[in-house]
């Protein structure tokens, strides 16, 4: 895979006359060359059902009058820039309005996307409809006629549908389309069908081509389904609702797995199908500059005029952000993470929990908020499944609703008998009935804490603040200790509000009395009595962070990575086994919230960062320094791979390069 990649959205209506007329390779690829750009995702096929090239499996834009397609991959191969080709699998306007019999249908019959007559938009097709095979034969024309260095297949995922196709196939099957379980299960085996077939059709001409089958989201706990791709391309534009939470929880899962992956932005203001929209050079730099931290490589999206022209425009704003990743990809492939701790992504876990159908697509805000508050305490982490090894890593965090059922208790016990530790958190740790803890925590369950909002008071000083009885928005758990030890109780209300019973304007004050402990530490790890992960996520309550923060003091007293860096900072380790050397990402903005769309407009920058590491080698340190700008940083190295330096200047992004000897 290229590191420099922009996808280039083409869906255009036939309602716009001279498609194309405007197109020139020369200026194309002169903006290509401007936006430093070693590989373009170009257009068959788009939502609006057109091809764009003469085709007998399709119908070419009936206004226009070339091959757009073979024209834009014979100047992009000609300065060596690369040319996967798009099109669009789950939407065929055209054929959605010939063949309606062919889209998916919900329960009540209705159509995806767009629902209403009167609503302008795409309808999605079932891949368990003969729309399939009519898909195949544009893929098998393209790979043949073209040389397309990859196919990119949109709008494509495992979905619950009840057209008369789906619905057929699941009585004949003597199952009952009113059982949810069976359309689900069906509607993952519709997908592996078809991903399984388009890799047949693609083989059959190019084996090995590489295929990318774009769902918007990567399901954690799901590799058969990440493994029909032969990458990855996490979606991911932080202005069109995605925010810039999104990418790294994405990337903390998918570098482990062990795919070449790439972080999808966009150029646009806000998101697809925006024209005339751009955000700030700065957003973009420092956008593809978090890629590259988690180990990911670059796409950006950009969308071509109707004309064919490409916006000079755009090609600066690119271009700004390219140039700085060409001179940083030395030392930026090949590269594995550097993780103390493992996070059990609660998707992952409802996923594989026995009997866990139920839990599956309920709200999740644990995943967030646990990459939240790690990535802002500068933690060295990974988010995993049930398929991971959690002996190659010191902590293992539950967060917030991690059922546990025996063959998990199993793993957990032999993860905790080699030395491991455990963070568990609200009702993670509970047994798949929810009555009793499946895992030595310290604690017995008593049940759910009738009294919301409660309170906190810890048994330690929680960082920047002071002890006090801090508020609990969240649901609490009541427990008694068993083994464990107390480092905070719970305080109840008087009363919880009520028509008949309140006080002042939110919520009643603690009784101040100790109802029992709410953070309590055992041989085994920790556990805190609240869903502090997902409360953090939704209100952002600095006591929630500096509980998880002591508790991880405490689980983790030598952490591979400290750092003044700000709570706002990013940082990541990633080793490049061939060359022999770890770098040491550091990055530095601020997301504005201005309306409903987060902005990065200034970069601050800063100096004299002090960095301590402790490397997993014994192997001698070298040297240090800065990349790509080769400056030499003064180090001190100590036992046992540990190692201390000064990053004098942060300037959105910053590599410290360690070579070992």
């Amino acid at each position: 895979m290229r590191f420099r990649q922009v996808h280039l959205d083409f869906h255009t209506s036939e309602a716009i006359p001279g498609i194309g007329q405007e197109f020139s390779k020369t200026q194309f690829q002169a903006m290509l060359r401007a936006g430093h750009v070693d590989s373009i995702t170009v257009f068959s096929k788009c939502h609006h059902g057109w091809a764009y090239h003469p085709s007998e499996a399709n119908e070419m834009h009936p206004q226009l009058s070339f091959d757009l397609l073979g024209e834009m991959i014979t100047a992009a191969h000609e300065i060596g820039v690369r040319t996967p080709v798009y099109l669009s699998a789950g939407l065929d306007e055209k054929l959605a309005r010939r063949h309606p019999e062919w889209l998916i249908r919900d329960a009540e019959d209705r159509t995806r996307w767009v629902k209403d007559f009167m609503t302008p938009g795409y309808h999605e097709f079932c891949l368990g409809t003969p729309y399939l095979d009519i898909l195949l034969a544009q893929i098998h024309e393209v790979v043949s006629r073209y040389d397309a260095d990859g196919i990119f297949l949109d709008i494509v995922g495992a979905r619950k549908c009840r057209c008369q196709y789906c619905v057929a196939a699941l009585r004949a099957d003597g199952q009952d389309p009113r059982d949810e379980t069976s359309v689900v299960a069906l509607g993952e085996a519709t997908y592996l069908n078809y991903a399984r077939r388009v890799r047949e059709t693609i083989d059959a001409v190019k084996p090995g081509l590489p295929v990318y089958h774009n769902n918007g989201h990567q399901q954690r706990g799901r590799r058969d389904l990440v493994h029909v791709n032969s990458h990855l391309e996490l979606e991911s534009l932080p202005t069109g609702g995605w925010g810039y939470d999104h990418f790294p929880l994405s990337a903390r899962y998918a570098q482990p797995l062990g795919m070449e992956f790439l972080g999808m932005t966009g150029k646009f203001h806000t998101s697809w199908g925006e024209f005339g929209g751009y955000k700030h050079p700065n957003a973009l730099r420092f956008e593809a500059a978090l890629s590259l931290a988690h180990g990911a490589k670059c796409s950006i999206g950009d969308q071509l005029h109707p004309s064919g022209l490409m916006d000079e425009a755009t090609y600066a704003l690119i271009g700004a952000a390219y140039a700085e990743v060409e001179a940083k990809e030395p030392w930026c492939s090949g590269v594995e993470s550097v993780a103390d701790i493992a996070v059990l992504s609660l998707e992952a876990a409802r996923e594989a929990c026995p009997g866990g159908h139920a839990l599956k697509g309920q709200r999740n805000l644990a995943d967030a908020g646990v990459v939240r508050m790690l990535t802002e305490g500068h933690f060295l982490f990974d988010i995993v499944d049930m398929s991971s090894d959690f002996s190659a890593y010191k902590v293992l965090i539950l967060p917030d609703e991690v059922p546990v059922w025996p063959e998990f208790a199993g793993a957990i016990e032999a993860f905790t008998a080699g030395g491991g530790k455990v963070l568990a958190t609200g009702r993670s740790g509970l047994n798949t009935s929810g009555d009793a803890f499946a895992l030595n925590l310290g604690v017995n369950w008593l049940g759910v804490n009738p009294y919301r909002p409660a309170y906190f008071r810890p048994h330690f000083t929680p960082g920047a603040l002071l002890p006090a009885s801090y508020v609990m928005y969240g649901e609490g758990q009541l427990v008694e200790l068993n083994g464990g030890h107390s480092l905070g109780h719970l305080e109840n209300p008087y009363f919880n509000r009520d028509v008949f019973t309140f006080c002042s304007h939110q919520h009643t004050p603690g009784a101040r009395e100790d109802n029992g402990p709410g953070m309590v530490e055992s041989e085994d790890g920790i556990y805190i009595a609240w869903e502090v992960f997902s409360d953090y996520a939704d209100g952002g309550h600095l006591i929630l962070k500096e509980m998880v923060l002591h508790a991880l003091s405490r689980l983790l007293p030598q952490p591979a990575l400290t750092t003044s860096l700000p709570a706002r900072g990013i940082t990541t380790l990633q080793y490049q086994q061939a060359e022999r050397r770890y770098v040491h990402h550091l990055l530095y903005a601020a997301p504005v919230l201005k309306g409903r769309i987060e902005v990065i407009e200034d970069i601050v920058p800063l100096r004299d960062i002090s960095v301590s590491l402790r490397l997993p080698t014994a192997a001698p340190v070298q040297r240090v320094y800065l990349a790509p700008s080769m400056v030499e940083l003064p180090f001190t190295a100590g036992q046992e791979g540990e190692l201390s330096y000064t990053v004098p200047y942060l300037e959105n992004h910053q590599m410290a390069v360690i070579e070992l000897a």
